[in-house]
């Protein structure tokens, strides 16, 4: 893809977001995510309070979590009416950054949250916002990435881009941008893997 269709790719994927934040909001408040977020902060080894990154952070929920567990939290979204929200549900600083268009502060963070996010990143994207995403990270800081799974196609959903990709090619991503895996699973939990469509993975920086 050049400039032009991953601009196009952006910006139509924000509109989205951007008009249905409210009902975006509706329908996720309530999600219990609460294994991911364990998943993070159980293998973080730095001392607490933990620096986060909340990457794609949308309306807030798991931002205001962090910050009631005590954690330096940042998030961090490419939809407008999301940085706004999440300001506002979260009480925490909140970052307006397109996933194409990172500017991270190197070395900063213990963790990096990205729960339903980086599946948007285009897969020839993925390299180097993977890449960006360890600078950010301090050494041996974490990775947490879940995201919706599949045969490794990239196709459009509605008005939303993404890319589903199964174990092996993530693994294969990951790697290469120099995280080691650390753990995986599938959600739900206690479902038939044929009901699991989410694949989360914890990556340590190396």
């Amino acid at each position: 893809m050049d400039k032009e269709k991953l601009r196009q790719i952006s910006e139509l994927t924000l509109a989205h977001y951007d008009r249905n934040a409210e009902a975006f909001w509706s329908g996720t408040h309530d999600h219990d995510v609460s294994q991911n977020i364990n998943a993070l902060l159980r293998y973080i080894e730095a001392p607490e309070p933990y620096v986060i990154l909340d990457f794609g952070c949308g309306p807030g929920r798991d931002l205001k979590t962090f910050v009631s567990l005590g954690h330096r939290a940042v998030g961090l979204d490419g939809s407008a009416r999301f940085v706004e929200m999440a300001r506002r549900n979260s009480g925490a600083e909140v970052w307006h950054q397109d996933f194409l268009a990172l500017d991270l502060p190197a070395e900063h963070f213990d963790g990096v949250f990205a729960n339903a996010s980086l599946f948007h990143v285009p897969t020839q994207e993925l390299p180097r916002v993977l890449g960006e995403l360890h600078r950010a990270l301090k050494p041996g800081g974490v990775l947490f990435s879940s995201n919706p799974r599949g045969h490794n196609e990239e196709t459009w959903n509605g008005q939303r881009y993404g890319a589903y990709h199964d174990l092996e090619s993530w693994r294969a991503l990951v790697t290469a941008a120099r995280f080691t895996e650390l753990t995986h699973y599938y959600r739900p939990e206690g479902l038939p893997r044929e009901q699991q469509p989410w694949l989360a993975t914890v990556l340590r920086r190396i």
